[in-house]
């Protein structure tokens, strides 16, 4: 079943649009170098594998497909504010932008790549909500071999505006209890659970809920799943801070859309500008944000 629309672009071959779960729009991309999958609610991308691997992005079973409610996996869109937003209790958690309806702007082959370019931009609704300012998302995705993720954010308002941004990537693994997360050391981070904490000379394990924020970084991180040999690199630009989380026993429990043993399969890596790396911008300044994932 076709989901064009009058704005949609002219689409090479290895890109299909049609409906996914839930009747929501999906963008299926068939590229030489891999495959993937994006939903155009809150450009969310679903599936990514190299061609001839493991799915890399993980995807919860227990994820709800309907109207207003976020997908639980994939690569959310955090923008623009992440977690809670701190003075209003009724908007949504992680922002408007994973629950808006990005429009497909362009899709183009490129060697063995396919770049798919999505586009946000400022509504009556958005500009009721706790950010009420003009603004342009322009958020390219590049699938292949690899992945690269780019989210660029233009003021388009006549004040200077501030907000946070996160690319909230669920990384797939064989189990996280024999899952490591290199990269970090010797960088101090603040325990969502305990609070600040000082840097550690070793990777981070996983035995227990985990929830770190680590400002004022740019490292590249490395996911090694040694029950299975597979690494993912996580290389980034333009990002000062990366979240790392595992929602381990009780949380996954807690949480309706997730699956009570599914925290095994999964490790999150995020690519953001958070806290006291929030971004300010000018009126018609842009600031781009970008992630890149290899597989060895």
């Amino acid at each position: 079943m076709s989901a064009t629309s009058p704005h949609t672009p002219e689409l090479p071959s290895s890109v299909q649009l049609g409906l996914g779960r839930g009747g929501l729009t999906v963008a299926r991309v068939f590229a030489p170098g891999g495959t993937a999958e994006v939903y155009l609610r809150g450009a969310h991308l679903s599936a990514w594998a190299p061609t001839g691997s493991a799915p890399v992005i993980w995807m919860s079973e227990q994820s709800e497909y309907a109207p207003g409610v976020p997908l639980r996996g994939g690569v959310p869109v955090c923008f623009p504010w992440f977690a809670a937003h701190p003075t209003d209790a009724t908007a949504p958690s992680h922002g408007f932008a994973r629950l808006a309806d990005w429009q497909l702007a362009e899709a183009r082959e490129v060697g063995d790549e396919v770049v798919l370019v999505f586009v946000l931009t400022d509504t009556e609704a958005t500009r009721a909500s706790a950010w009420p300012h003009r603004f342009e998302a322009r958020y390219t995705i590049t699938v292949g071999a690899e992945l690269s993720l780019a989210l660029r954010i233009t003021n388009r308002d006549s004040v200077t505006v501030g907000f946070e941004e996160a690319l909230h990537t669920y990384l797939a693994v064989a189990d996280i209890r024999q899952t490591e997360v290199s990269g970090l050391e010797g960088a101090p981070f603040t325990d969502r659970l305990t609070g600040p904490r000082p840097a550690e000379s070793t990777p981070v394990r996983f035995e227990a809920e985990t929830d770190r924020i680590y400002l004022n970084s740019t490292a590249a991180t490395t996911v090694t799943d040694a029950a299975t040999g597979r690494a993912i690199t996580v290389t980034k630009q333009g990002s000062a801070s990366t979240v790392v989380w595992n929602p381990w026993i009780d949380k996954a429990a807690a949480m309706a859309d997730f699956g009570d043993t599914e925290y095994t399969g999964m490790v999150c890596v995020e690519t953001c500008n958070i806290r006291d790396n929030a971004i300010t911008l000018a009126p018609g300044a842009s600031s781009e944000m970008s992630v890149r994932y290899t597989v060895a």
